[in-house]
């Protein structure tokens, strides 16, 4: 599973209480569930719950949470996209008028495209989250690469996967 280590990266990124004492910074996976099929491949989604325990934190609880919010945008991005308009859970316990301990849930999934090496074994590759695509004012939910009025274009996308005809 990668997705833990990138949000404990993310977390000493921009946190600096946390970037100076690390260890007050604690995860663990939770309630791991595999999903596969039958079939001609092994591929498999990791299916899990993604504690993150901050202990004795001393600073504004939105310093956490916007940078939480912004890695679940990109790693995660289903959970902002649907009904549910809460992606995360939390818990905290009030230690004094300055600090807390502070537990999160994520309810995460990972990817895995399993391959067969050639002369024995496999691979396997997490899978990126679909990448977030332009947004375009008035336009909801359409992944657009290119947008013309008449014969001029307006707008694109910066979406390095998109390749325009020749």
């Amino acid at each position: 599973m990668k997705k833990p280590d990138t949000l404990r990266r993310t977390i000493l990124s921009f946190v600096p209480a946390l970037a100076a004492d690390p260890a007050k910074l604690s995860l663990f996976v939770d309630k791991g569930r595999i999903a596969a099929r039958a079939g001609g491949t092994l591929s498999l989604e990791y299916r899990y719950t993604l504690n993150v325990v901050i202990e004795d934190y001393a600073g504004d609880v939105d310093d956490l949470m916007v940078p939480l919010l912004a890695w679940i945008a990109e790693q995660q991005p289903d959970l902002l996209e649907g009904t549910d308009p809460e992606p995360f859970a939390f818990e905290s316990e009030l230690l004094d008028a300055d600090r807390a301990d502070v537990s999160i849930s994520i309810e995460l999934t990972e990817a895995v495209r399993v391959t067969p090496k050639e002369g024995g074994g496999f691979d396997a590759d997490h899978l990126e989250e679909p990448r977030d695509r332009d947004e375009f004012d008035g336009v909801c939910c359409v992944p657009l690469w290119q947008l013309f009025m008449r014969d001029h274009l307006v707008a694109h996308t910066s979406d390095p996967a998109f390749v325009p005809d020749a």
